[in-house]
């Protein structure tokens, strides 16, 4: 499949969701884990639109996703501000919800989601790949 692209902008959320889940029911995943892609890549898609265009709704990035020797793929490329999610701590879910840090849920929840989560800075841009294998 080839890439869309997409507005930095939440509104391109529904779209989203809806591209990677029908290509995730395509190839027979199941209904939990079509909804783990799309919740995995609602959480990169609003990261893009939130911290590395900070707001820039003139801003785009792209997204594809692909289902090859069973595994789903999901990247996203985006040319704003570089983000490392491999440098966010994972969160502390036994404190006290008026004790914890604001943020850093979103990785962690594409970490628990997804088999495989990798960012890399290339000539492109920033590339993230989502990876779901096929139970």
């Amino acid at each position: 499949m080839p890439a869309l692209t997409f507005p930095a902008s939440f509104d391109s959320l529904d779209e989203i969701r809806e591209y990677v889940g029908k290509i995730a029911r395509d190839a027979g995943f199941s209904d939990q884990d079509v909804y783990s892609i799309q919740l995995a890549a609602d959480e990169a898609a609003s990261n893009v639109i939130e911290h590395a265009y900070a707001g820039n709704s003139k801003a785009t990035f792209e997204l594809s996703c692909a289902f090859r020797n069973d595994r789903l793929v999901v990247t996203l490329l985006d040319h704003g501000k570089q983000f490392d999610p491999s440098k966010v701590p994972q969160p502390d879910l036994k404190a006290d919800l008026s004790d914890r840090k604001i943020g850093g849920l979103g990785i962690y929840l594409m970490r628990k989601l997804m088999d495989e989560v990798r960012y890399e800075i290339t000539g492109a841009g920033n590339l993230l790949t989502l990876v779901k294998r096929k139970a």
